[in-house]
């Protein structure tokens, strides 16, 4: 598979010039392409995206309504279906577009508003979530105030935009601090489109509101439990994913809103076979339970690996493992591996490590293993 860096091509650098050289008045080709095509192989993805946005910058005019009209004028005129095309003779759309809305966001704040109503228009092909941050940052509470007019846009990728790019904790992007510490502001935007018809739409609602359960888990509890009021299968769905956070932490308003009750169950044994575990291989374990309900019962079974770190201390972390409906009186017999083995977010030290599992929120079967050879080099 092709590294996503090469989407920020020489061929992308040729096109945008082609378009800088349609539109702005005594464009220098040269003086443009190449101090880029100078660095851009030796840099990595957004490294490459910033270098071109830098003399997209020193290309354009100063004026600011002519900078848009200039790269408005840029855009590709498909403005539903070329979000993942690449650009060309027709206009900038996909990957292009990032370039150009990070010259909007870093340098358009002199024109605010107009700047968010090019964004509103850049986003229909690619996405401008990074880019309205700069507003956001800058002044929340005017920049909302525009973006809560694009919930009812006809365009989904404008509507997407009105959660994806206010999330208090998108990935790859700016914090915003201030949504962090009071997220409210956002919530009548999450609101709004909380039943859009579209599926790309509510996604972003639920990933914004499972940011906001990082740090508020009791307001999204309770909106979980407002919001299924004459909730249909679809916002159902979306409370789910926005909740998943929480359900594994064990959040007993968000387990009971997504129909998650107190285990009724008898916890016979969690095994760990062998007890000591060689870095690279797996951590094998089997549990084996039984149900004390006259009723069925819906068991959510996580498992929760206890990693030791360079303190000696204990560092949880919970991992999706199963949910079974449990007939009355019934016994589950499961087993299941954990691969312990090399990855760049995680540093493993030889000693005793633990596992237990997580049961409709609540933990059982604390057992003790130890890991070794974690320092003896590859395997």
């Amino acid at each position: 598979m092709e590294p996503f860096k090469n989407n920020f091509s020489l061929q992308l650098v040729t096109c945008i010039a082609d378009h800088l050289q349609k539109h702005v008045a005594a464009f220098d080709r040269d003086t443009f392409e190449a101090p880029i095509r100078r660095d851009l192989e030796k840099l990595e993805l957004k490294e490459r995206s910033q270098l071109i946005a830098d003399h997209v910058h020193l290309a354009l005019p100063i004026d600011h309504q002519e900078r848009s009209r200039i790269l408005m004028a840029m855009l590709h005129p498909d403005e539903d279906n070329h979000a993942n095309q690449p650009s060309d003779e027709q206009g900038i759309c996909g990957w292009g577009m990032s370039p150009l809305t990070t010259v909007v966001g870093q340098h358009g704040l002199d024109d605010f508003d107009g700047s968010l109503r090019l964004l509103r228009e850049m986003t229909k092909r690619f996405s401008s979530e990074f880019d309205i941050r700069y507003f956001l940052l800058a002044d929340q509470e005017r920049a909302l105030n525009i973006i809560l007019g694009w919930v009812d846009d006809p365009n989904l990728h404008v509507r997407r935009l009105a959660s994806e790019g206010t999330r208090p904790r998108l990935p790859w992007a700016m914090q915003l601090p201030q949504l962090r510490l009071n997220p409210r502001p956002t919530l009548p935007i999450l609101e709004a489109l909380r039943d859009d018809p579209e599926e790309y739409v509510r996604r972003s609602v639920a990933n914004h509101l499972n940011d906001i359960a990082k740090d508020h888990p009791d307001l999204v509890a309770n909106m979980a439990v407002d919001w299924l009021q004459g909730a249909t299968t679809k916002r159902e769905k979306l409370l789910r994913h926005a909740c998943r956070t929480l359900v594994k932490q064990g959040h007993a308003v968000a387990l009971r809103a997504v129909g998650i009750g107190v285990p009724e169950i008898e916890f016979h044994r969690l095994s760990i076979e062998p007890s000591t575990v060689k870095f690279g291989n797996a951590l094998i374990f089997s549990v084996e339970l039984r149900s004390t309900s006259d009723e069925p019962q819906s068991l959510l079974i996580d498992y929760v690996v206890h990693f030791k770190k360079a303190n000696g201390r204990l560092s949880d972390k919970v991992f999706k493992w199963k949910q079974i409906t449990l007939q009355g009186g019934k016994t589950l017999s499961a087993k299941r591996s954990h691969a312990i083995r090399p990855i760049t977010t995680r540093r493993y030290y030889n000693g005793q490590h633990a596992l237990s599992l997580r049961i409709n929120g609540q933990d059982f079967g604390f057992t003790e293993f130890d890991l070794v050879g974690v320092n003896e080099g590859p395997m």
